[in-house]
């Protein structure tokens, strides 16, 4: 059993410090200043046309300024696959982080430069940092970690969002950024993390498999496993890697294109799509949106509210913390089930205590528990583990344009979530929650009845259990049999069935 040497564990965290936390940050980094934001908007098309901007046209600018950064992140979604294939998984998150400083600088110089076209180019902008991170640390991690840890490190990543919206909560109360003086800084402070990623992530290895499997360099590929591992031999893990080298080598690297089309990969394919849908049209972000007028409505101070939504998102942090640590010995499979279980079970319930909410004294704190419940539910499964399964579910080749058609699905489906909630809770108010929870219980019952446990497998071993449902066949020996104790593993990879 491999142990958490500190290289691993700080390449882990400064990628995910760097690159993650930002995702989440920005998510949340313009909630609390909004009103003073608009006020800016408003006061800055006085100032240039004489008149005061029209409600119509604030609360679309507005609308604009908040979902160009899931537009962004689509398209950082799209460059995935270009970018890992030519840059590396470690290339890219350097270059990332262009795509976060330069964005920074636009947003904290907005104000004086009395320009709201500034934040939202700027919003589309750090949106493609967001496209590019949420797919590309989940990757780089995947392939750092030995298989006995990928669960736990693979989760990182959705802990370090989950960091950097309680982060902007923060920043967010009044008294600290969310203020009419303080939130062009809140918003410039998304340039901090990408600068220290950019100053100490260079010292850290690029993935191992990258360097072998896609640039054929064993040497330092076996250097960085060295490292990673803390101690030299590593033959093992590099011959497992030849293997999954010569059972693929027939196709290369696969295009979106050519993954769409290869019968092989059919199902996975299906299950991250459906993972990805679910995680965002669950309604996680709409109950977040919904949070301040449920505190509200149960009775809250209206200057409390942030406070209680900072614990909300505490509540966020501490039980992601404690998937990382359940996840290797619970599994991939029973947090997502439980996981999405817990989501609908809090969303039947949420509807039945906002349709009570006024007539009954006590049910606003049963709303507030439910959005709380609903939390706990969506932080130990829905939330980290998609990721996790998209690197464990896909071998090498395939796995960029995999996390580029994860990624889209995941922005898309957020984008249409922040677009079409308004007009549903105007439509169907507290009935809303319904149909995130028939999607919650859509995606149960096809993860109970498609998805296998990936946990303490090789990627190798994971095929091969997709092999069966896919009506194709993988040979590929052992497995995990060394190379040199068995040419029959070498002879059976060579007339392996190419994805």
């Amino acid at each position: 059993m491999e142990k958490l040497t500190p290289v691993l564990a700080l390449a882990t965290l400064i990628s995910a410090f760097g690159s993650s936390f930002q995702y989440g940050y920005n998510v949340a980094v313009i909630n609390s200043p909004a009103p003073f934001m608009q006020e800016f908007y408003n006061e800055t098309y006085t100032d240039r046309y004489d008149e005061p901007m029209g409600d119509n046209l604030l609360t679309l600018l507005w609308s604009v300024s908040v979902s160009m950064y899931p537009l962004g992140g689509f398209f950082g979604s799209l460059m995935v696959a270009p970018l890992v294939n030519k840059l590396g998984r470690k290339g890219t998150l350097l270059f990332n982080n262009i795509f976060s400083i330069v964005p920074a600088i636009m947003m904290g110089v907005s104000e004086i430069a009395k320009s709201y076209e500034i934040i939202i180019v700027a919003r589309f902008i750090v949106g493609i940092c967001a496209g590019l991170s949420s797919n590309v640390v989940p990757m780089y991690l995947g392939e750092l970690a030995p298989k006995n840890l990928r669960g736990a490190i693979g989760i990182v990543p959705q802990l370090f969002i989950t960091i950097g919206i309680l982060a902007a909560q923060v920043m967010g109360i009044r008294n600290i950024l969310g203020n009419n003086t303080g939130w062009t800084i809140m918003l410039g402070l998304t340039g901090i993390p990408a600068v220290i990623e950019l100053v100490f992530l260079p010292f850290f290895p690029e993935s191992p498999r990258y360097m072998l499997i896609q640039k054929g360099d064993e040497k330092n590929s076996r250097k960085a496993l060295q490292r990673l591992r803390g101690w030299d031999d590593v033959d093992a893990e590099v011959e497992e890697m030849h293997l999954e080298d010569q059972s693929e080598r027939a196709e290369g690297r696969l295009s979106v294109v050519s993954l769409l089309s290869q019968r092989s990969l059919r199902w996975q394919l299906i299950s991250i799509i459906i993972m990805n849908m679910g995680q965002q049209l669950s309604g996680v972000n709409a109950i977040y949106y919904y949070a301040d007028s449920i505190y509200g409505s149960a009775g809250v101070n209206e200057k409390d509210v942030q406070y209680v939504t900072v614990g909300t998102g505490a509540v966020n942090v501490f039980m992601t913390i404690a998937a990382v640590f359940i996840v290797e010995s619970s599994g991939r499979r029973l947090l997502l089930l439980l996981g999405f279980g817990i989501c609908c079970g809090a969303c039947v319930l949420l509807t039945v205590a906002l349709h009570f909410q006024e007539n009954v004294s006590w049910m606003p704190y049963i709303s507030i528990a439910c959005v709380i419940i609903y939390v706990i539910g969506h932080a130990i499964g829905p939330s980290p583990i998609p990721n996790v399964v998209t690197t464990e579910m896909f071998r090498q080749s395939a796995r960029p344009a995999a996390f580029m058609v994860g990624g889209s699905v995941h922005w898309i489906s957020n984008f249409a979530v922040g677009l079409i909630f308004p007009f549903m809770e105007v439509g169907l108010g507290a009935y809303s929650f319904i149909i995130f929870s028939v999607i919650c219980l859509v995606t149960l019952i096809y993860i109970w009845m498609v998805l296998p446990e990936t946990k303490n497998k090789t990627f190798l071993e994971v095929s091969q259990m997709f092999a069966k449902r896919n009506k194709t066949e993988i040979k590929v020996g052992d497995g995990d049999l060394p190379l040199k104790d068995s040419k029959e593993s070498l002879d059976n990879s060579e007339r392996s069935t190419a994805f």
